[in-house]
């Protein structure tokens, strides 16, 4: 196994988890909130797919598939379009009320993208310098596990969530 299989492997493990948490939920669980200061699992699939979208982008100089794919447009969110959920308020969290197929097809194509641009990667691009603001400078492997290590966070919390929102139902 190579660099390549072991990143890609990774990422495709989030995408399992997107569609098991997905599957089958409905629109009142997908926007619960155990409180009104908490991210609902509409925000939190919605952001960590921003997240990842923004940042392939970014590194591979590439538009993200947010605007590129027109789903933006579909979403149809009161955001900017660069709107990625980082440091947005509670009314804003609250203002992601979609559909799951909206959803998934959202991460799905942002996962088509994300593993395309992975499989092309040589090792030898994993130690390009992708970000200087950093001590030390940040390179493309360190930015894809990143990446990844956030994803990996948000669809916990989002798995947690839908667990408190059925028992808030039981």
């Amino acid at each position: 196994m190579d660099t390549r299989d072991l990143l890609s492997d990774a990422a495709g493990r989030i995408g399992e988890g997107v569609h098991r948490l997905l599957d089958g939920v409905d629109r009142a669980t997908l926007t619960f909130r155990p409180d009104d200061d908490a991210n609902s699992i509409a925000w939190l699939v919605w952001h960590l797919t921003r997240g990842q979208d923004a940042q392939i982008a970014d590194v591979y100089s590439r538009e993200q598939v947010w605007t590129a794919e027109g789903w933006v447009d579909r979403f149809g969110l009161p955001f900017s379009p660069g709107a990625t959920g980082y440091g947005q308020s509670a009314d804003e969290v609250a203002a992601v009320d979609v559909s799951a197929e909206l959803l998934a097809g959202y991460y799905d194509a942002t996962q088509r993208v994300t593993i395309a641009q992975i499989d092309a990667t040589s090792d030898a691009d994993l130690d390009r310098i992708v970000d200087t603001r950093w001590n030390p400078p940040v390179t493309l492997g360190a930015r894809l596990i990143s990446i990844i290590d956030d994803d990996v966070k948000h669809l916990g919390q989002a798995e947690y969530v839908k667990g408190l929102a059925h028992r808030a139902r039981a």
